[in-house]
């Protein structure tokens, strides 16, 4: 069993992290069946909370287990909700093979890593409905998204002249609009609308009117940033546009981003990859009000790097400070677009977390370069036509949620 638990902890890096979202509770011992959460038409359970967290604990998931359980599960339900609506069902036997393939990457069978779970008192039924969701969802995001997903060989050269023996840089303008549930379908509305701008001064225009980062008075005009440090999921976005045009809305928590490209060239300078990009998340009460603001400027000028941050949240509950350091396609797109523009030791103050409420003293701490190695482009479009699908499919759920009836009991 002790080599169970040693394999089984390498699927912790394999479990995707959701963002943190402060003031949830943890699951209560009573009422275990009661419903907790009612999404739509759906109910998740207390029990199935409990059950989640104790899974994600065994599996060394990032962040906190109760508040992961309890974001996971409403994204699951969705995702089943919107598979059932196109007629999509896994068979018994696809999801025992994604059992079986989930096992496998621990080098555990399906057996051997069920009984790992129930050692540690995950039932064979929690491990099962989380494999049902996810296969559930990428049988979904095939059929719905691969058909719209055509890749030129220009778009594969130039993204490939990204990772090659030279360096794509992109001039970017940006508006990020806050878009709380009350708002949300007022700001999609509007951020399709802005979508379709041509003009760099008409969206310039809209950005000083709309936007909520620091960019505003300068129209959401950014300076120009190699392709590289840009999230994954955002390159093939703007490669696939000519100057002038606009990224259709791309929905992230509690806003709605768009992105315009102004120039694109390519120099002779090589940027390098990243292994891993560090960052610190310290979250503080109040969201963007004047007063929390006001803090969080005070802050920036008492700290210089990400180890200062644990003085600062020193006695505070551990939630308030998130030290993370991952692969850039394992960055949220938000945090991972204002890592972009920062150098060590510099902070951002753009996003905020729990509708709102929180805001993010986001600071990076570094950055873990890698080596870059011939490319195989076959290869290389396949993982480009996947983040394009990722991209898809994080828009969609962001979509299902901004539509859901949630009720937490």
């Amino acid at each position: 069993m002790q080599q169970l638990s040693i394999s089984i902890r390498k699927l912790s890096a394999l479990v995707l992290g959701v963002a943190l979202t402060l003031g949830v509770a943890p699951v209560q011992a009573q009422n275990l069946f009661a419903p907790a959460i009612r999404i739509n038409d759906s109910v998740v359970t207390a029990y199935e909370l409990d059950q989640r967290a104790r899974m994600l604990a065994v599996l060394n998931a990032p962040g906190n287990p109760e508040t992961l359980a309890r974001q996971q599960l409403i994204d699951d339900r969705l995702r089943l909700q919107a598979a059932e609506d196109a007629g999509i069902v896994p068979s018994t036997e696809e999801v025992l093979d994604g059992m079986s393939e989930f096992a496998g990457r621990a080098n555990l069978t399906r057996d051997e890593f069920i009984q790992a779970l129930e050692a540690n008192g995950v039932a064979a039924q929690t491990f099962r409905d989380f494999v049902r969701a996810g296969l559930s969802w990428r049988l979904l995001v095939q059929a719905r998204f691969t058909s719209r997903i055509n890749l030129s060989e220009d778009e594969i050269d130039r993204a490939l002249g990204a990772s090659g023996g030279s360096s794509v840089r992109v001039l970017l303008s940006e508006i990020i609009m806050p878009a709380p549930p009350p708002q949300a379908d007022a700001v999609r509305e509007r951020a399709e609308r802005i979508s379709q701008i041509t003009s760099e001064a008409a969206f310039s225009a809209e950005a000083r009117r709309f936007s909520a980062t620091a960019t505003r008075g300068a129209g959401g005009r950014l300076p120009w940033q190699n392709l590289e440090d840009l999230p994954p999921v955002l390159r093939p976005l703007v490669l696939a546009l000519a100057p002038g045009e606009v990224t259709d809305p791309i929905p992230i928590p509690n806003a709605i981003a768009l992105f315009q490209l102004r120039d694109i060239e390519e120099t002779g300078f090589t940027s390098p990859t990243y292994a891993a990009i560090e960052y610190a998340a310290y979250y503080m009460p109040g969201g963007r009000s004047e007063t929390t603001l006001a803090q969080a400027r005070v802050l920036a000028s008492r700290v210089d790097r990400c180890d200062d941050l644990y003085g600062v949240a020193q006695g505070q509950p551990e939630e308030v400070l998130e030290r993370q350091a991952l692969p850039p396609s394992e960055i949220p797109t938000d945090i991972a677009f204002e890592l972009s523009k920062l150098d060590p030791g510099e902070v951002s103050t753009a996003l905020t977390r729990s509708n709102g409420q929180t805001l993010v003293f986001l600071m990076l701490c570094g950055r873990t370069a890698e080596i870059n190695e011939d490319v195989d482009r076959d290869q290389f479009a396949l993982g480009l036509r996947n983040q394009r699908l990722a991209s898809l499919a994080e828009s969609y759920l962001a979509q299902l949620r901004a539509d859901a009836r949630i009720i937490e009991q």
